[in-house]
């Protein structure tokens, strides 16, 4: 009980990453009545924080491979000024969900599926694209689960069977399905495979390595914030195929060191979330943040 205070500020600390008090944003309370039941394989995946942070780094950086993701991101999005923010909108999404009431979550969904129906451009080759393209809103959702995944298994749960895994996708096609992608895997072989055939749709140019050095170089404004930061950004570089870090030509520091630093960090913050209120489910009346 001594640490408590400690765990708490570290709490306290994340919590203002993930949430812009200036909107009045609040942490996501976990709800019993939610698109994905509490016992789900999704529950278990999409709550470990620095997991889902690596995963996200990850497929980030997949995704835009994908000249049509990386032309939306281009020109229809402030990543340039505010890369933070688009991290933090992502990770509210996926929250919001995964935990919060049914309704909340349809309505989140239909929310990004709305401002993707009014999205699209043309690349640079003259090719027209819309965001809410079937195929392409498709790889942006493999590229996501199986990156959040793959984190999952490399740091908290190596012996995952592959009926969970399974279960993890047929899970997130709930999302999928109804922000409009097609095809959308429930399977891991169908994820690799679907990954398998868009690689010769891949590319990767100059605009591709700024924005990943966007991605890759952020600050959030604290030097042990950062540090955490960079730990993330490494383990993402090194979660990612051998064939996308080329593309991308990337260069990470030897696997162990990257490893046995993100398996710091997820045991430091496994240690803080321990007796959170982020680890338990709440009823309907309960509205605000309960506690530290």
């Amino acid at each position: 009980m001594i640490l408590e205070p400690a765990k708490v500020a570290l709490r306290r600390r994340i919590t203002e990453l993930f949430n812009d008090a200036s909107k009045g944003e609040r942490p996501i309370l976990r709800r019993a009545d939610a698109l994905f039941a509490t016992d789900s394989v999704a529950w278990q995946v999409n709550g470990d924080i620095v997991t889902m942070m690596i995963g996200g780094v990850s497929g980030l950086l997949l995704q835009m491979l994908h000249p049509a993701v990386l032309a939306g991101v281009w020109d229809h999005s402030d990543f340039r000024s505010d890369m933070h923010g688009r991290l933090r909108r992502t990770a509210k999404f996926i929250a919001i969900t995964t935990y919060d009431h049914a309704e909340h979550g349809i309505a989140a969904i239909d929310r990004v599926r709305g401002i993707h129906d009014r999205i699209g451009g043309v690349l640079p080759d003259g090719t027209p694209y819309k965001v809410s393209d079937p195929a392409l809103l498709a790889w942006v959702h493999v590229t996501e689960a199986i990156s959040f995944l793959d984190a999952w298994v490399r740091y908290a749960e190596p012996g995952m069977s592959v009926a969970d895994q399974d279960q993890y996708f047929a899970e997130m096609a709930l999302v999928a399905d109804r922000l409009g992608a097609d095809p959308v895997p429930r399977d891991r072989a169908s994820a690799e495979a679907l990954i398998e055939s868009m690689r010769p749709a891949l590319s990767a140019d100059a605009r591709t390595r700024e924005v990943a050095r966007l991605v890759l170089n952020q600050s959030v404004g604290a030097a042990m914030t950062d540090a955490a930061s960079a730990v993330i950004m490494q383990a993402g570089v090194d979660l990612l195929p051998d064939w996308a870090r080329r593309m991308h030509g990337l260069i990470t520091p030897p696997a162990p060191v990257v490893r046995a630093g993100a398996h710091v960090l997820a045991r430091t913050l496994g240690w803080a979330y321990d007796g959170s209120p982020n680890r338990e489910v709440w009823p309907a009346d309960v509205t605000v943040w309960p506690r530290g």
